[in-house]
Order: C-alpha cells, then structure tokens, then sequence
C-alpha cells in the first residue's frame, strides 16, 4: 500500500515562493495536487501522469504552479510561485488509481496524504 508525506507547507508573504513534496509517490497512474481552504470543498490543483509527465493545471494556478515528479526518489514536488492569499489552504497530494474521469475529480484518487498547511498573508 503506497503511503503518502507532505511537506513543505508555511507562512509566506503574497508574492512569495513554497515548494511542497510528496514522498512514497509514483507508483500510480497519476498523481495530484489538492487544497482545501476553510468552509471550502477540495479542489484540484495540478496533475502529472506518472508515465508520460503529462501535466494538466486549474486555471487559477496555471503560470505560477509547477508540478514535478524525481522518480529516482519517488517524491512529487509542487513549485508555488506568485503566491496569493487566496492560496491559502491545506494542500494534500493524491495517488490517482482510476482513469475513467477528468483529472480534478476526487473520485479517480484512493490514496491520500494527510496534509500539509500553506498560508499566504497579504
């Protein structure tokens, strides 16, 4: 049973970088990039294919989020650039073991870390 560990998460400054990882990843079709802010449903982030790299962004991140994959280490990085308060939220990585359905939906991940926290004051 792949496990997943997040890291990486803290306060920063609008305007600021983090760079979140995932260790235990790559044994799965995809993997992802979550968050949830408060009172707020979880959202997709960022997606790669773990074969191909193929990589697929929200629009609300596209040019300011990169999503990478060391397979050698087995570990997923998410690169925050440009950081925005609305940012703010958990951020979790999931292992995608189902691939009959759009890369955003919760449904296609059965495997989940348990979080890391990004805050981004203004």
């Amino acid at each position: 049973q792949v496990q997943l560990v997040e890291s990486g998460g803290g306060s920063v400054q609008a305007g600021g970088s983090l760079r979140l990882s995932c260790a235990g990843s790559g044994y799965t079709i995809g993997m992802g990039w979550f968050r949830q802010a408060p009172g707020k449903e979880r959202e997709g982030v960022a997606h790669i294919y773990t074969g191909s790299g193929h990589t697929a962004y929200a629009d609300s991140v596209k040019g300011r989020f990169t999503i990478s994959q060391d397979k050698s280490k087995n570990t997923l990085y998410l690169q925050m650039n440009s950081l925005k308060p609305e940012d703010t939220a958990m951020y979790y990585c999931a292992a995608r073991t189902s691939n009959d359905g759009l890369w955003y939906d919760r449904r296609q991940y059965t495997i989940w870390g348990q979080g890391t926290q990004v805050t981004v004051s203004s």
